[in-house]
């Protein structure tokens, strides 16, 4: 197989392009750097798009391999024929190089093999003819073997079936032939294993629905309700025309004696053999399917999650809600520095003098630290300290506003390793508030030192292949980190691992270099870091930024390969290196006439010129300044106030397959069933229309109080 190729008509892009690209992976070079430097090689191919390449060439790669085994092994066993080697070569997936190997696979003992140990495979060879003109039981006391416990003429006949019936089963063309009939017209049928239970899985209980029209959630869900023992779920094929497929193909001739049997086989062979194992297949391609869907749709919200934008300059106070224990605060400065920590107990059980005692703390806080903004976390207790916030900003005179922020994943990282170098002298209590501080100042910087998974952005990530799921995600994650780029004098290690080309170990070299020997000044001292090479040099320059560094071009992202060029770009149009910092290029790019000229006579390409341009206009940009800011609020809303009709702004929090839950300022967020996105076109999937972060209008449609439920549309606004 051409993979190249393969790639090229997969992918809808140019030959040259997946060339370029794969040629670039194989270097060594990872997939921020080859997005954002490499983009006259590859034709500028985005990141999406060359992780798909990515992964799509791995799969590809391992495809080859496998059939070069599979080859390998049958050749040794001397029954590799050329129109087998073609079908192998031929094939493009996986399984269907099983299917084909199948056969020639060393097998465990089988009914068929112990009854090809006891000589049988010549009379179901006479089977198989279809043309004996006696009863089958004459022609089986041949085998009868008192040693070989073949006892009786029907002994020998039951064990020559069984032969027959494996080799039915391992048959390739027969096997591809029923997996894509049951996938196009088999049901999946669901039912409880208790239908007075109630669960989560009711809806489930008496399901039905086509194989071919599975949703991915419903998939997920069936899987865990099956394993948790809830639900019994099975495919339904289409038996009867399967059958009929079979007996076409394996009975040649009506023989009085051969066709009953032959029948009887094909039967045990499907429902024994054939069946179990195509309905195991589909179930893990249907599941496998509904894992890519669902990874997909975590790793987009996810992105929107660490793209939301900073908001600098405000000094936070952090409050980690909880009840019995008391609710946490950290007070944190710009910076992010943590200035100062403690407990009230204004929540339940309490009492009026530690409700006082509490809002007499938090005017100190307020006052003492100058806070401009409290961030919340959602967890337990969140909408009793709503109230609490709510009461307290009416009584002072400071303009204060809160945000309720998802605190999911604070806990993982309060208890953490790292939570605890980073802050040796605090309780987990007190992490948590300082981490629901900063990830408001700054979500990216502070996510990143939380696993993605446990986010809370997702759907069933539980029940997924863990390690695809973490692959995907941390591919998110360094996107992210690269596109905005870090200030190398300040970024924690766990932020800087997730840069190009940098390991987890060269993280922690920069951040013990920088102790040591103070601010870097130049990107070059970079090459001063232990394990810091020129290949990893190379990958990461680009991404680090250095402001107020002995050269302005480090504190953008230009690539230190094309210093000579921009400082070229900027002689020749009258500037000074000096005017970077400045801000006094704003109007560079009107500047020059002919791109691909002046790209020639500075020897970059044209795409390159074009970003050095847009980045020396607006250095050190941060693309999270164009996505939604978070919706600051000073008044509480309750469950019991909303009524149908009212409409209110809110935040979606996440996006999965059916549906949109929004954060409209109540404790519970709302959904927005697919059906309730849009009148204006029909979509596929929430995230064609919106995206976690967004700001969004919508309209109450029900409330129920007692399972704590909000309805909610987005239609007719």
């Amino acid at each position: 197989m051409d993979i190249n190729q393969k790639l090229t008509e997969e992918l809808q892009v140019k030959r040259w392009q997946i060339d370029a690209a794969v040629k670039l992976i194989d270097e060594g070079n990872t997939i921020p750097f080859i997005s954002r430097y490499r983009k006259e090689a590859t034709g500028a191919l985005n990141d999406e798009q060359l992780r798909n390449l990515f992964e799509r060439l791995t799969y590809l790669r391992n495809l080859e391999e496998k059939k070069e085994q599979v080859i390998g092994s049958i050749q040794e066993q001397g029954k590799l024929t050329d129109e087998l080697k073609r079908q192998i070569l031929g094939a493009e997936t996986l399984v269907v190089v099983e299917d084909l190997y199948r056969p020639y696979r060393p097998k465990r003992r089988t009914r068929a093999t112990i009854a090809k140990e006891k000589g049988l495979e010549p009379l179901a060879a006479l089977i198989m003819l279809q043309n004996t003109k006696v009863p089958l039981e004459e022609a089986a006391k041949a085998y009868i073997s008192e040693e070989k416990e073949v006892k009786t003429p029907a002994d020998a006949i039951h064990g020559a079936m069984d032969i027959l019936a494996e080799y039915i089963s391992d048959e390739a063309d027969y096997r591809i032939y029923i997996r894509d009939l049951t996938m196009k017209q088999g049901k999946l049928i669901s039912a409880a294993k208790n239908p007075e239970e109630t669960s989560v899985y009711e809806m489930y209980y008496e399901f039905e629905e086509p194989v071919s029209r599975l949703a991915g959630h419903r998939i997920l869900a069936l899987n865990r309700g099956e394993k948790e023992k809830v639900l019994t779920v099975k495919i339904e094929a289409p038996e009867e025309k399967i059958l009929q497929y079979l007996e076409k193909k394996v009975i040649s001739s009506s023989n009085p004696y051969t066709t009953p049997v032959l029948k009887e086989v094909i039967e045990d062979s499907y429902k024994r053999l054939i069946g179990p194992a195509i309905e195991r297949e589909i179930r893990n391609e249907l599941t496998e399917k509904a894992e890519d869907g669902a990874i997909s749709v975590f790793g987009k919200n996810l992105q929107q999650l660490l793209m939301q934008p900073p908001i600098v300059g405000q000094v936070v106070l952090g409050w980690d809600p909880a009840f019995r224990t008391g609710c946490k605060l950290a007070v944190v400065d710009a910076t992010g520095k943590v200035l100062d920590t403690t407990v009230i107990y204004p929540t339940a059980p309490t009492t009026p003098a530690k409700i006082a005692a509490a809002k007499d703390t938090l005017k100190k806080l307020i006052k003492t630290y100058h806070v401009t903004l409290i961030s919340v976390g959602n967890g337990t207790a969140s909408r009793e300290s709503e109230q609490i916030i709510v009461e307290l900003l009416k009584e002072i005179p400071e303009k204060v506003q809160y945000v309720i922020v998802n605190e999911a994943g604070a806990s993982v990282y309060s208890a953490s390793k790292l939570a605890t170098e980073e802050f040796p002298n605090f309780d987990v209590g007190q992490r948590s508030a300082a981490s629901i501080a900063r990830r408001l100042q700054d979500p990216l910087a502070e996510l990143v030192k939380i696993d993605p998974k446990s986010i809370g952005v997702g759907q069933y990530q539980h029940d997924m292949n863990q390690k695809k799921l973490s692959e995907a995600l941390s591919g998110v994650v360094e996107d992210c980190v690269n596109r905005v780029g870090v200030d190398l004098n300040t970024a924690s290690a766990p932020l800087l691992s997730y840069i190009s080309g940098i390991s987890g170990t060269i993280a922690k070299n920069i951040v013990a270099y920088r102790e040591e020997n103070g601010s870097f000044t130049d990107r070059k001292q970079l090459l001063k870091v232990a394990k810091l090479g020129p290949k990893a040099f190379e990958q990461c320059a680009g991404f680090m930024r250095i402001q107020g560094g002995k050269n302005p071009l480090d504190g953008t992202s230009v690539h230190p390969e094309s210093y000579g060029a921009a400082e070229k770009l900027l002689e020749k149009q009258g500037f000074a290196a000096e005017d970077i910092a400045a801000g006094k290029l704003v109007g560079l790019s009107r500047t020059i006439k002919d791109y691909r000229k002046l790209s020639e006579e500075l020897g970059v390409g044209e795409i390159t010129l074009r970003d050095i341009v847009k980045e020396l206009e607006k250095p050190a940009r941060d693309p999270r300044d164009e996505m939604p800011k978070p919706i600051l609020r000073t008044d509480v809303l309750e469950m019991k106030d909303l009524t149908p009709g009212m409409v209110l702004k809110g935040t979606v929090r996440n996006v999965i397959d059916f549906g949109v839950f929004v954060d409209i300022g109540v404790h519970q967020d709302g959904l927005v069933h697919i059906s309730q996105i849009t009148d204006k076109k029909f979509i596929k999937h929430p995230m064609e229309v919106v995206s976690v972060g967004d700001i969004v209008e919508v309209k109450v449609m029900s409330v129920n109080l007692e399972k704590k439920r909000i309805q909610l549309t987005m239609k007719g606004i």
